[in-house]
């Protein structure tokens, strides 16, 4: 039988808070989404000023980095180099922000970004999974 690593809520609160900290410093209004392996949402959190609709974006970031097993920069660099049929996956938001949160190599949970530049949101997330590596 195979065991696994999950994301505790202390992970997901530090997670959050760090990437709340990073956007913050930045002047950035953005949501946080954090899911676990599955892309089930276990935490998010919209900062002031971030649009309505990043709320959505960020958690189908959260999503797709989750049951893609990669950031999701690589969906947005595989369709943008040429393979547009991939636009038809069922995946909304196949957007830059989503990054797996792994551990001994094997995905523990994802954090999705959404409300600034793709390279801000994706700084964002990283803080957030910097904060429990």
């Amino acid at each position: 039988m195979k065991t696994k690593s999950v994301l505790t809520l202390t992970d997901v609160n530090a997670i959050l808070d760090a990437a709340q900290q990073e956007a913050e410093a930045n002047g950035w209004g953005v949501t946080i989404a954090v899911a676990d392996d599955g892309g089930h949402l276990l935490g998010l959190r919209r900062l002031d000023n971030a649009p309505p609709v990043s709320a959505d974006i960020a958690t189908q970031k959260a999503r797709n980095a989750a049951i893609g097993r990669r950031e999701t920069q690589a969906f947005e660099d595989m369709i943008n180099a040429g393979r547009t049929a991939f636009v038809t996956a069922p995946m909304p938001s196949l957007l830059a922000g989503g990054i797996p949160v792994l551990v001994a190599g094997e995905v523990a949970g994802t954090v999705g970004i959404s409300g600034v530049k793709p390279d801000q949101d994706v700084q964002v997330a990283r803080a957030g999974v910097a904060a429990i590596a």
